[in-house]
């Protein structure tokens, strides 16, 4: 993802993660920055230790051989003491700075105002890679502190190889090449590995359906274990063959790059001991500061890899991720009306799915009046889904514009308006909490107020469920947490039911298709009592019925039909049946059925 010639767009990136960083931790970012700078300095200045004691030996200066003796003993000891401080403290502040980051990514991708980035594969990609980048993000600050703290060993070194002769600053010069791979390698394997990550999610998938619960009857009555195992170790190769090739081609431009700074090292080592009548001493600090000048760029380079291939690359996808969840309700400057007159129209509203041919919603203008219950009816892939999360703001319409109450929902921020929704979906999910918080979650303030959640229950007609759970609200869901109940779908299903219940009103009431696990006649009955509710509601109450019974479906105020994206019929049920057309059709073969 992140090139050479992105490096200067980058910076500001890794700029902004260390200023996060700084917000949460500031106190514990200064102290292991400071520590990693001490201890660099006592390593650094045993080169200059041998020299002393090896021109004080030669000349019999028993003053300069304990000098040597008690600066070596000096920095060996500061070196283990500060490195050992330094790395107390370091651990603190990862675990600390770890707990920040992946709860930050979490919020972040949490609060998207859509859900756009969870079906597209660009989107998923990217965030594949962060979200495993995200469990080393802390090692980036410990990597900057480190590399800073390298450059200061090797900025001593050189004013110490200078001290012989100003030339030996040249073998900076030898080391370029090899900061140039170091830099390079990380980006163009990076980059490889993104191009390739669908492979390795499509192999995550297939591990996780070869070895969790859920896919197990599935997989071991149609026998395709080991048809999974063999095509996920055939897409891991798909992921893994263009990555192992990329830096089997980096290692060898890399290894060349140290071939020079080798050649350069011995060349200064031969020009000062012949070309130079240096002392004794001379020539053991060219090779102990030499042979650490090796270390030290060996080590700072690592860093920048470490820094250019996670750092860089890393930050780079989280301010995008910044970016993309600030993108959201930028010109949302409208309240959410306390109360609907009019209602919510749709105008030449049409979507596409990304990655999509054919579009989901073709030019769809409707008006869903205040206080009515609307149906939406049509056949598998009609857009009955995609109308009703457009309707919530789920998905932003690829054209046209949807209106509440004459003002555009576009400029009516997410979060306010989802306030004021309440529902439930068909592909609900298994929240395995204590029962009551597992209904609780429709509301948040009100997550522990029992008298709301008992009523949500009522009004879902889940109190069956939670009278058979041994512990009523408080038993915890979830057959694979200690003393956790496992239910059925159906049950699952009335409490997420329950779920959607528990704002007392809601400007906009969904139902899309959350009662497919029970009987007709509970279904019908429920969804009267809402319809009722609706009716009679002073806040102008929507409610949106997707379902595929019409004998539920009939009770609506208006039947909105849809077929291939379009809307072909709207009416109520008798005006449709006299009208003879494609709701006439599907009612009359359901009713068929049914005789």
């Amino acid at each position: 993802m992140t090139r050479s010639d992105d490096l200067p767009k980058a910076i500001p990136a890794m700029w902004r993660l260390c200023k996060l960083g700084y917000q949460h931790e500031p106190g514990l970012l200064v102290f292991a920055f400071a520590m990693t700078l001490l201890a660099a300095l006592p390593d650094a200045l045993l080169a200059l230790w041998l020299k002393v004691l090896a021109d004080g030996v030669l000349r019999g200066d028993r003053r300069a051989v304990f000098l040597a003796a008690a600066g070596m003993a000096l920095s060996v000891t500061a070196t283990w003491f500060l490195r050992t401080l330094s790395a107390r403290i370091s651990r603190r502040f990862r675990d600390r700075v770890t707990i920040m980051l992946e709860a930050h990514v979490a919020r972040l991708q949490a609060t998207v105002a859509t859900v756009e980035h969870h079906e597209r594969r660009d989107y998923l990609d990217r965030l594949s890679v962060l979200r495993k980048q995200v469990f080393v993000l802390d090692h980036m600050y410990m990597s900057l502190f480190s590399t800073c703290g390298w450059i200061l060993r090797l900025v001593v070194t050189i004013a110490l190889l200078m001290s012989i002769n100003p030339l030996l600053a040249l073998l900076v010069l030898f080391a370029v090449p090899t900061v140039i791979s170091s830099s390079w390698r990380p980006g163009v394997e990076r980059q490889t590995e993104e191009k390739n990550a669908s492979h390795q999610r499509l192999a995550d998938h297939l591990f996780r359906t070869a070895t969790s619960p859920a896919p197990g009857k599935d997989v071991r009555v149609t026998g395709i274990g080991p048809s999974l195992v063999t095509d996920r170790r055939s897409e891991w190769e798909r992921w893994y063959g263009p990555i192992a090739r990329v830096r089997w081609t980096s290692a060898g431009w890399h290894a060349a790059a140290w071939a020079i700074f080798g050649a350069g090292y011995v060349a200064a080592v031969l020009f000062v001991a012949t070309g130079l009548d240096a002392s004794v001493g001379a020539v053991l600090l060219i090779l102990a500061a030499g042979a650490r000048l090796s270390s030290y760029i060996g080590a700072t380079v690592g860093e920048i890899g470490f820094l250019r291939g996670i750092w860089l690359d890393g930050s780079r996808r989280l301010v995008w991720l910044e970016n993309y969840a600030a993108s959201f309700d930028l010109d949302a400057d409208l309240p959410v009306p306390s109360r609907l007159v009019d209602g919510i129209r749709l105008e030449g509203v049409s979507f596409r799915y990304a990655g999509a041919e054919k579009v989901a919603l073709d030019n769809v203008s409707l008006h869903l009046p205040a206080r009515k219950v609307i149906a939406v009816v049509g056949e598998n892939g009609a857009g009955k889904s995609t109308l009703v999360k457009l309707i919530a703001k789920l998905y932003e319409p690829t054209s046209g514009r949807i209106l509440l109450d004459g003002q555009p929902l576009a400029r009516i921020p997410a979060d306010a308006w989802r306030d004021r929704i309440a529902g439930a979906f068909q592909d609900f999910f298994r929240f395995e909490f204590q029962a009551r918080h597992s209904v609780g979650l429709g509301d948040l303030p009100r997550l522990d107020d029992e008298a709301a959640v008992t009523a949500a229950v009522g009004r879902a007609g889940a109190d069956d469920v939670v009278e058979r759970l041994e512990e009523g609200l408080d038993t915890q869901l979830g057959s694979t947490w200690p003393g956790g109940a496992e239910i059925s779908f159906g049950q699952w299903q009335k409490l997420a039911l329950a779920r959607g219940f528990m704002r007392d009103k809601p400007l906009l009431l969904v139902l899309d298709e959350p009662t497919a696990a029970l009987d007709a006649e509970t279904e019908h009955a429920l969804f009267e009592r809402y319809a009722e509710a609706a009716r009679s509601s002073t806040d102008g109450r929507i409610t949106v019925l997707v379902s595929h019974r019409f004998s539920t479906v009939r009770m609506a105020d208006l039947i909105i039909v849809l077929d291939g994206a379009h809307v072909i019929e709207t009416g109520t049920h008798n005006s449709l049946m006299t009208l003879g057309g494609h709701y006439a059709d599907l009612y009359n073969l359901q009713a068929t059925a049914y005789r």
